[in-house]
């Protein structure tokens, strides 16, 4: 700081003072501005070569990057006559990147150990008998949700300060210490999910835990680039450890549901209203322990139970156990399906679900089942098949059993008519692809 200080102060009475007093053939600015920088570099150079702290690296590739070229060669006064001089770097280029790739190699270090004693904290925390901390409402780990990505940040940020060429090497470096670091916080929270589940406080602890991935998958979407190869990776971490932790949050309200929705078929869907309120009853109880998951989480998960209540409803249909022969039979099913498919779509749709693609699966549906002119069904048939192209003839087989005055043939040629509408559609949003028909 001192000889910078002294090297831009004399300098600048040079060129104000000095150099009008000698003839131009002197060059007596440059003269002066060569033997300054030499030594300002001689001086450089032996403290590059000695032993450095860290800091005093970050220090010294500042002045080469930016003080020196930007603050001191490029200040009002001198930057014109400098320009001429052609002064070069204060350090050789091999000793720059020496420089570098120590600092590189330290941040990297550093940043890697403190994202590990994180992790290790936060493990403690789950097995401590105590509730997450919540902010804004949402249960949430400050330490890993932020503290992380600060300290990623931060050290990117100074990194770029350096160099624009040193900032990206660091980003690219600690993009694979994210990764490596999520996928530690992975197998962490599988093991905590398998072994905790008699913890007080298991279900926040879960809920904290998907939280804590929006703020990973919000840094890694807008400051990652898309050529990184990390990227992808990062995101697929996160979308397990989300879906992970959804799958356990919802596999007691599926359980408990799972009987209910057998008494459909049972009773031969004859008090369908009934079971249907019961299971928006149940879904409604489970469904107010999730409000403490952020937004986009939250619209997740009730997606989820929207996707699984229309599927498990669809399923019953394709059981083959109702065969109706008569349209009257049939027009009495198609509107206990049509009176279902309302409540269910206004509960789903009152509980925050976005999944409206569903909404037209069960009445479609039981409009097959009320039509009884083969034209009319087939163009039903159609528009299904164009809705949710994942549909199959296996499918739609299964569905027909309960149209049990439909002939051989006609039943032929409205499966034949599916498989054709369906030949060339790749699937869109699956919803029959995950439905086995027995």
């Amino acid at each position: 700081l001192h000889m910078g200080k002294t090297m831009k102060e004399d300098l600048t009475i040079v060129v104000k003072y000095i150099k009008q007093l000698y003839p131009p053939e002197f060059s007596v600015f440059s003269t002066y501005a060569v033997l300054y920088h030499n030594y300002f570099a001689a001086q450089a150079k032996k403290n590059a070569e000695s032993q450095l702290e860290d800091k005093d690296i970050y220090l010294l590739l500042s002045w080469v990057h930016n003080i020196y070229p930007k603050d001191m060669r490029k200040d009002h006064a001198l930057a014109e006559e400098l320009e001429k001089v052609k002064l070069g770097s204060l350090l050789p280029s091999d000793l720059i990147k020496k420089l570098e790739n120590k600092y590189l190699d330290n941040e990297e270090a550093t940043i890697k150990n403190s994202l590990s004693k994180c992790l290790d904290k936060e493990i403690q925390r789950w097995k401590e008998d105590k509730e997450p901390e919540k902010l804004n409402g949402h249960f949430e780990s400050e330490l890993l949700g932020i503290f992380v990505i600060q300290s990623i940040y931060s050290g990117q940020k100074r990194a770029k300060d350096i160099s624009a060429a040193v900032g990206e090497e660091l980003s690219h470096r600690l993009s694979k210490e994210l990764h490596a670091f999520l996928k530690s916080y992975k197998d962490a929270f599988e093991d905590f999910k398998e072994k905790g589940k008699k913890h007080r406080y298991y279900k926040p602890i879960l809920i904290a835990n998907i939280n804590n991935c929006w703020n990973f998958r919000d840094y890694t979407e807008k400051n990652m680039a898309e050529k990184d190869e990390n990227k992808a990776s990062i995101l697929s971490t996160l979308s397990d450890v989300e879906n992970s932790g959804f799958d356990v949050l919802l596999q007691p309200l599926f359980a408990q549901l799972k009987p209910i929705f057998k008494k459909f078929t049972e009773n031969k869907w004859d008090s369908s209203n009934e079971i249907m309120n019961e299971i928006i009853k149940i879904t409604g109880k489970h469904i107010s322990d999730f409000q403490t998951l952020k937004n986009p989480f939250y619209h997740a998960i009730i997606e989820k139970i929207h996707t699984r209540l229309v599927k498990d409803y669809i399923v019953r249909l394709l059981k083959r156990k109702v065969s109706l022969k008569t349209p009257a039979q049939q027009q009495n099913l198609a509107q206990n399906i049509s009176k279902n498919a309302a409540d269910l779509e206004a509960f789903c749709i009152s509980n925050g679900s976005q999944a409206t693609w569903l909404n037209s699966a069960l009445p479609k549906l039981a409009e097959i089942i009320r039509l009884q002119d083969l034209g009319a069904i087939k163009i039903e048939v159609a528009t299904l098949a164009t809705t949710y192209p994942d549909i199959r003839k296996r499918h739609l087989e299964a569905f027909l059993y309960i149209k049990a005055n439909l002939s051989r043939g006609e039943l032929k040629s409205i499966l034949g008519y599916l498989a054709d509408s369906t030949a060339s559609t790749l699937p869109g949003v699956p919803l029959f692809s995950n439905i086995n028909v027995s």
